[in-house]
């Protein structure tokens, strides 16, 4: 079992600190949240076909996720700020490429460079956020990570779009990726001022487990790759299986790794630890249901309703207002609340869901336009700011802050292995009832109703670890 917290970190400056972290998270979410508006206009651009489009998305996602716990791993042995300059001038290099990319070969290799600069970033950004504040400050650092996270998803298509209108088709989505540059720059030089120089100055030969990196590099490259590929066939269906081989096999040589006295990548203890487990499987599923509707809302309005897709895109931005408010709210009660702020969220979730499942009938015959969707749509940002930041607040509480990288590398990919699975099937679910003649709103509840019941699932666990928090010492 892995102990409890470490001794106390030297007194930082803790404001300019949390800035200098969130600075470049911000900028790699807003390259994300911009890239959906983007693809018409780069396929025009680079006259790009659609599986080199494809791959502006997932090329990015793939090393992306895959690096993650590596990359945790890396930082809590070597040095955290280290990892955290590199990963900030990779992704700033890769924005530099994107923005000059002259083909779609060479935008697709930045985007793999700005995927890696982020698997890089991401886990040293929670694990610094653990090391250097405690309680309450932690808790509140944690809700205003939310807070960005919101904040970039919402205005990130606004300001892709925007882009593309002032500066033209051509120019627009470059100066997307190039506007970074800037943020990049400032951010590496504001980490060597205000993050303390973590490196590990030992003689020893750090241990960094190469053979459990690359099994576990292989197995998420397994698991997630037909998540990623449209279309894709047989031969690529069958990477599923065999990453799942490869993960049992990593988890074996992990095992052995430790037994034979070395430092595994991944200590397997870390999952007999019941709040950390709990909170990884909590939300997994709820990301495999949650990060769909954003895709299924505006396919329902584009594809049948014959919206926009800047109507579309309004839907999400009174949501992403609401998790940027109960993020910062929830911050301020999670440790007094546990897991009963968690459950309260996915009950309000559950409230939107359903409440767009009953819209969506009356929107359809026009009885009611398009935008009242916005309101129940709105109680899922609520539910957003509710679950996720408390969620990561209460699950990394429970591990030591000097494994915090990896944990939060963990954390982070159930994260993106829920979304990858959970993008690709909810949407798959209505094309493949569309495509056998079931009507458009029938096949759109269909979809609602199954992200319904993943978020009773994503309760269910809830309330499993409630109960495990009720046994604690001094528990409410």
């Amino acid at each position: 079992m892995i102990p409890h917290y470490s001794a106390p970190t030297p007194a930082v400056r803790r404001k300019p600190l949390l800035a200098v972290l969130l600075a470049p998270l911000f900028m790699a979410l807003i390259a994300v949240s911009v890239i959906n508006v983007a693809l018409t206009a780069i396929g025009e651009g680079l006259e790009a076909d659609t599986g080199s489009l494809q791959w502006v998305i997932s090329g990015y996602a793939l090393s992306f996720a895959i690096l993650l716990v590596p990359a945790g791993r890396l930082g809590d042995a070597t040095g955290r700020r280290r990892m955290f300059v590199i990963g900030v001038g990779l992704f700033t290099l890769g924005s530099l490429m994107s923005g000059l990319a002259p083909n779609a070969e060479m935008l697709n290799i930045a985007r793999i460079l700005q995927g890696i600069g982020s698997g890089l970033l991401n886990p040293q950004t929670v694990a610094l956020i653990q090391q250097h504040f405690r309680g309450q400050d932690r808790a509140r650092a944690f809700a205003l990570l939310a807070t960005t996270v919101a904040v970039a998803t919402a205005i990130g298509p606004v300001i892709g779009g925007l882009l593309i209108q002032v500066l033209g088709p051509n120019w627009g989505w470059r100066w997307m990726f190039l506007m970074n540059v800037p943020i990049g720059f400032a951010a590496i030089i504001g980490t060597f001022r205000y993050i303390p120089d973590d490196r590990a100055r030992g003689r020893e030969k750090t241990d960094l487990d190469p053979v459990g990196t690359v099994l576990l590099c292989l197995a998420i490259l397994g698991i997630m790759l037909p998540f990623l590929e449209r279309g894709a066939g047989v031969l690529v269906w069958l990477s599923f299986p065999a990453g799942l081989l490869v993960l049992g096999l990593w988890w074996t040589w992990e095992r052995r790794y430790k037994g034979r006295g070395a430092a595994p990548m991944v200590d397997t203890a870390i999952f007999a630890n019941k709040a950390f487990r709990n909170g990884i499987l909590i939300v997994s599923v709820y990301f495999l249901g949650a990060t769909s509707v954003w895709i299924i809302v505006p396919l329902f309005l584009q594809m049948h309703l014959h919206h926009t897709a800047f109507e579309a895109s309004l839907l999400g931005l009174p949501s992403s207002i609401a998790a940027a408010i109960s993020s910062q709210i929830a911050g301020r009660y999670v440790l007094t609340l546990g897991r009963r702020m968690v459950i309260a969220g996915f009950g309000v979730a559950f409230l939107g869901l359903l409440g767009t499942t009953l819209l969506a009938g009356f929107v359809e015959s026009g009885a009611v336009a398009f935008w009242w969707l916005a309101a129940p749509l709105m109680l899922m940002g609520l539910s957003q700011g509710m679950t996720i930041s408390p969620n990561q607040t209460l699950t990394l509480n429970s591990v030591d802050p000097r494994f915090g990288g990896v944990a939060g590398g963990i954390l982070q990919l159930g994260q993106r292995l829920g979304a990858a699975i959970g993008t690709a099937m909810i949407p798959g679910i209505i094309f493949s009832l569309t495509d056998g003649g079931t009507a458009w709103l029938e096949a759109f509840t269909i979809a609602l109703v199954i992200i319904m019941a993943l978020t009773l699932a994503a309760v269910g666990v809830s309330f499993a670890d409630r109960a495990r928090e009720k046994e604690a010492p001094g528990a409410l």
